[in-house]
């Protein structure tokens, strides 16, 4: 493959993507009974879009909208020019119905064997794809991106974890795809087993579906050897490959823009923010054709910015720090979890693994309750044992410690229940909510 546009001038990038808009618009146009509505009530016509510039001009775009025109509403193609049918669960209403051509798939499977390149992966090593095959994007998006840059790749999909973990163990696979959360699931597996980091094949980890934190970064780089990265997508906008971490710089992810171009606008005025603050990531697949989206409204907060050290000259989006309508208000202060994750990682000996409960009183957040684990390991380093009045103290001053932290870091009084490792609920494969039901 060639990767060569990963490298492209900034001015040329933005001659690239004027072009590409300016054609987008046209073709919405003439296919798309939903945009021509809107560009007829906004005013807008071929006249009025003449560069990426004039981007801020065209309408946004919300998953509402799908969903109103569900099933097959905002196709641009006849049904018989579809390749591929995804849709979201619909676990909170009418799913989101996404179609994609041949020449879809194909930017598909580019995007991903860019995004797995960045990653780490190269031609000839093998994939163990534990993301979920079926109306899910994750599994068939990276297996199609895998083979593209010249993988084999093992479907496993999600579950089953003790047959992953066997099949790591003997067909020696160098990546694996997966949520963080399942991640950490099969970490401990090999650790119930008896084996370490370093007996493990696995090289990279290619991480996606949820936010997550540099504490579970480094505790699945230390518990699977390996380097673990982000990669960012949804699937509205094409699926998994929208954006991704570089193995050796990390921190932030590439978003492959010459595909899609993004936008950070306020949620709460939907104007622009200023370059590097922080707002929701807003997204226009510029290369689309059977369903071409202007303005998605991603509902995920995160910031852009560019890195002089970086290899790459495309953008970079920070990591999220959460979704919009996952954010808890906390008598005034708010919260995402991903920043109580954050303060954690300055306690030793939490495991990330953990619930969040708000609690409510007059229709208000009042306070948080938050069930975490303590490893086992840490625990025995003290030598306490298990059950006495020592232990019971030891475990009442971790949980003060971590309260402190969240007190100190994060800004609101929570109340912390310790429970010993591997107690609470794990990840099977998929995503994990956090934040239970509020009391």
């Amino acid at each position: 493959m060639d990767f060569s546009v990963e490298y492209i001038r900034l001015d040329q990038l933005r001659q690239l993507q004027s072009e590409r808009l300016v054609n987008l618009v046209n073709y919405l146009m003439d296919k798309s009974e939903f945009y021509k509505n809107k560009f007829n009530i906004l005013g807008i016509n071929s006249q009025n879009v003449r560069s990426i510039e004039d981007i801020s001009k065209l309408p946004i775009t919300y998953k509402q909208d799908l969903r109103d025109h569900y099933p097959f509403g905002l196709f641009t193609v006849p049904k018989n020019e579809l390749q591929r049918i995804h849709c979201s669960s619909g676990t909170t209403g009418k799913p989101t119905v996404v179609g994609y051509t041949k020449e879809d798939i194909d930017l598909f499977s580019e995007v991903v064997a860019r995004s797995l390149n960045a990653a780490g992966a190269k031609p000839g090593m093998q994939l163990h794809n534990a993301y979920g095959y079926g109306i899910f994007t994750g599994g068939l998006g990276l297996h199609y991106g895998a083979e593209k840059l010249g993988m084999s790749v093992l479907p496993i999909s999600g579950g089953m974890t003790t047959r992953q973990v066997d099949l790591i163990i003997d067909f020696k696979p160098e990546v694996i795809c997966c949520s963080p959360s399942y991640a950490l699931t099969i970490a401990d597996e090999f650790a119930h087993r008896g084996i370490s980091a370093n007996e493990i094949s696995l090289k990279y980890a290619v991480l996606g579906s949820e936010p997550w934190t540099e504490i579970i970064r480094h505790h699945i780089e230390e518990r699977l050897g390996v380097h673990a990265t982000n990669l960012y997508g949804l699937s509205e906008i094409i699926g998994p490959g929208v954006s991704m971490e570089d193995f050796e710089e990390k921190g932030g992810a590439y978003i492959w823009e010459d595909h899609f171009y993004p936008e950070i606008l306020d949620p709460i005025t939907k104007q622009p923010v200023p370059f590097g603050e922080e707002g929701v990531l807003v997204i226009t697949t510029l290369t689309k054709k059977a369903m071409p989206l202007l303005r998605y409204w991603t509902n995920d907060i995160t910031s852009l910015y560019y890195d002089e050290s970086a290899k790459r000259t495309m953008v970079k989006m920070r990591p999220i720090l959460g979704r919009a309508d996952d954010m808890l208000i906390v008598r005034g202060v708010n919260v995402y979890p991903s920043q109580i994750e954050e303060a954690f990682s300055h306690v030793e000996g939490v495991v990330p693994n953990y619930y969040l409960t708000p609690i409510e009183k007059e229709h208000m957040c009042v306070a948080l309750d938050i069930d975490v684990e303590i490893d086992d390991d840490f625990v025995k380093a003290q030598q306490i044992k298990i059950n006495t009045d020592d232990y019971l103290d030891f475990v009442e001053n971790f949980g003060r410690n971590i309260e402190n932290e969240i007190k100190k870091r994060v800004g609101i009084t929570t109340k912390v229940k310790v429970h010993a490792q591997d107690s609470l609920p794990k990840c099977e494969g998929g995503k994990i909510n956090r934040i239970l039901k509020t009391k």
